[in-house]
């Protein structure tokens, strides 16, 4: 799951050791398992650190590659450090927590006045465990794993490949749902109708959770909020007033022009046998993207057509 846009061309940063990057503008970290990349320097949102973790499919795009979200991180003038894992391994691993407590160490950290742990799946699951290594850090989580432990998380059958290939026995960092206690702030986002998603988040309940719950944008929730431009919106929430309030809701609502979330709410309707509702929602979808590309529109009208169908036969038989 990358963030979704074309990779900007990147020069890497010079390689530093943790005492000389506590004080540097950039600079990249190399470590046996994961690399620490950072982009800093006079920028308007500078005092903001974004802590962005690698996911699944990050993990394929090779190397060089800069921090998650890079792309979408750079234009709103953070500073950034991408935590960067050499293997599809969820962070577990000694490097990653390794290289971020040598940094705090030599007080990189406290050069910023907010700190905010972002990722999505493997991504979430790593902010949520490592944020208590950076005092008072804030965690933005898309759709995180609490852990992919059997014995802990039953439920969890997915990504089978990657699960087998990392170690899933024995503590640090084993649970996610252990470090939610010791999180300043963490803003939970996640899909209700993805059931692994939603067993997952129960079991990090706390005062100091909010979980914005966003159906029918699927596990790849995160790719809903960047094509719907919230992005930003909740970057700057959690930054600056650690919760994300109506606002977001409001502009939100464009996730009805997303594709993806389009697809998945016509899917369930379907599903559940809702024939009436789809028709409306697809008619709805088909005024909303009148103006869009033809193509775009194809889905939805096939969606509407096979609801009508079964609607008569219903009424035949």
């Amino acid at each position: 799951m990358s963030d979704g846009v074309q990779k900007p061309d990147i020069s890497v940063p010079p390689e530093l050791e943790p005492k000389a990057a506590a004080t540097a503008d950039r600079f990249l970290i190399k470590g046996a398992h994961a690399n620490l990349w950072f982009e800093g320097g006079p920028q308007i949102n500078s005092d903001v650190l974004i802590v962005s973790f690698d996911n699944l499919a990050t993990i394929d795009e090779g190397w060089p590659r800069g921090p998650w979200a890079w792309s979408r991180l750079q234009p709103l003038g953070y500073s950034v450090l991408g935590v960067q894992s050499h293997a599809k391994d969820w962070f577990r691993q000694p490097t990653a927590p390794d290289l971020i407590r040598a940094l705090e160490g030599e007080g990189f950290f406290r050069r910023f006045r907010s700190v905010v742990l972002i990722g999505a799946s493997m991504g979430g699951f790593a902010a949520l465990n490592f944020a208590p290594l950076i005092p008072g850090a804030r965690v933005l989580a898309f759709s995180p794993q609490s852990t992919m432990n059997k014995t802990i998380a039953p439920f969890e059958g997915r990504f089978p490949f990657a699960v087998k290939r990392s170690n899933w026995e024995g503590m640090p960092f084993l649970d996610a749902a252990a470090a939610v206690p010791y999180i300043r702030r963490a803003v939970i986002l996640y899909d209700p109708f993805v059931a692994e998603d939603r067993a997952h988040a129960a079991r990090m309940r706390g005062d100091n959770v909010q979980f914005l719950r966003v159906p029918f944008c699927t596990h790849e929730a995160i790719r809903v909020v960047l094509k719907s431009g919230t992005f930003p919106q909740l970057l700057d929430a959690v930054a600056h007033a650690g919760t994300v309030g109506p606002a977001f809701w409001r502009s939100f609502r464009a996730r009805r022009g997303v594709t993806k979330w389009q697809r998945a709410i016509l899917a369930e309707a379907a599903q559940r046998g809702h024939h009436p509702l789809l028709i409306r929602a697809a008619e709805a979808m088909l005024r909303l993207g009148k103006d869009g590309p033809e193509d775009d529109l194809v889905f939805i009208r096939r969606a509407k057509r096979g609801a009508v169908a079964a609607m008569r036969s219903v009424q035949a038989g």
